[in-house]
């Protein structure tokens, strides 16, 4: 356990974001997934839904913000103008954590490749279907100085 760091990242899941560098993307997805196929790096997160998981990630994830679409979501059978109530629950954590970046849907075949050249994917253990988001990394801005 540590200090300000949510329990539910484990080390693995800590390592890799830390480890990511600006504009990588890591998927969270459902426990649908084809995540084992798809990664090239795996973290599982068995036993958690996904909006407690976006929320950690968030909590120590800088979204990228030289861009002007960083959060990427799945689409309710491919069609990104339909939205499960999953989705608004996305959107929600993401207006609270990374305030005035909108959540994209992106068509099915369009997010598939997105999470294959994902930097991770974070496999859930979501029930419900189409819960799948992509958060592209930003920076953390060095403090600023005074100058005499």
């Amino acid at each position: 356990m540590l200090i300000g760091i949510p329990s539910l990242l484990g080390p693995q899941l800590l390592a890799t974001l830390r480890a990511m560098g600006h504009g990588d993307e890591i998927a969270i997805v459902d426990g649908n997934y084809p995540a084992e196929e798809q990664a090239r790096r795996l973290i599982r997160a068995d036993g958690h839904h996904i909006i407690p998981v976006i929320d950690a990630i968030l909590s120590v994830l800088p979204v990228d913000e030289t861009v002007p679409e960083a959060l990427f979501r799945a689409s309710v059978r491919g069609d990104p103008a339909l939205a499960d109530p999953v989705h608004h629950e996305m959107e929600a954590v993401c207006a609270e954590r990374a305030p005035g970046r909108k959540v994209i849907a992106l068509a099915g075949a369009d997010f598939y490749a997105r999470v294959k050249a994902a930097h991770a994917i974070v496999a859930t253990s979501e029930p419900r279907l189409y819960a799948n988001i992509i958060i592209r990394k930003g920076v953390i801005h060095p403090p600023e100085t005074k100058t005499q």
